[in-house]
């Protein structure tokens, strides 16, 4: 059974509502299944979005969030159920624990560190649970390319891109992580890359 989902996402206000749209398509998701949101507590940009629909709608919200982020006014003032942590890695830290799944928004540099910790982790057998990432209006192509791209020069082994699954749309997210095979806790194993799997030869060697 599926009761939390930590979501990665911006908190930018100025983005596109294409983006706006989907955060809030992916909080109805959550609230037609009864799910938890565990989140950075942002009131703007597709985190307020998908707050503010799930508090409309009476649904399960969870935000965190560094004290220094509240000091800014950055917290939604309507969250009932807030946590304040001291530092950006507790947050993540506690978005992360215990839950189902995690979901990578669109976002800044914030989302994207978020998103590569939790694949790092999942690489090491220190996080199981399936990773998604919404690849809205082509937003993930580029680093979805780029992580194809570490596969290929052997930074990375072709197991690793199971780590995560790509949905172009909200709707396909819920089966994504429902189906997605458990990942091996012994996975710390596989995530050194093998010197002998073959090397990628520059220019003039």
């Amino acid at each position: 059974m599926i009761s939390k989902i930590c979501v990665f996402a911006a908190s930018s206000p100025g983005i596109d509502d294409i983006y706006l749209d989907d955060g809030r398509k992916m909080a109805g998701i959550l609230l037609e299944n009864k799910i938890t949101m565990i989140y950075g507590a942002g009131s703007v940009g597709i985190m307020g979005a998908m707050a503010d629909e799930i508090l409309k709608n009476n649904g399960r919200l969870k935000g965190i969030i560094p004290e220094f982020m509240k000091n800014m006014g950055w917290a939604h003032p309507r969250l009932k159920n807030l946590e304040i942590v001291q530092t950006m890695h507790e947050r993540k830290r506690l978005m992360m624990k215990e839950v189902d799944a995690i979901i990578a928004m669109p976002g800044g540099v914030g989302t994207l560190e978020e998103l590569l910790e939790a694949i790092t982790l999942k690489q090491l057998g220190q996080f199981l649970k399936p990773i998604i990432i919404l690849n809205t209006n082509g937003f993930y192509d580029p680093l979805i390319s780029h992580f194809q791209l570490m596969i290929d020069q052997n930074f990375m082994r072709p197991l690793h891109a199971k780590i995560w699954q790509v949905a172009d749309h909200p709707s396909e997210i819920m089966d994504l992580i429902i189906n997605e095979p458990d990942w091996d806790p012994d996975a710390i194993r596989f995530a050194a890359v093998e010197a002998n799997i073959g090397r990628v030869r520059t220019s003039g060697q």
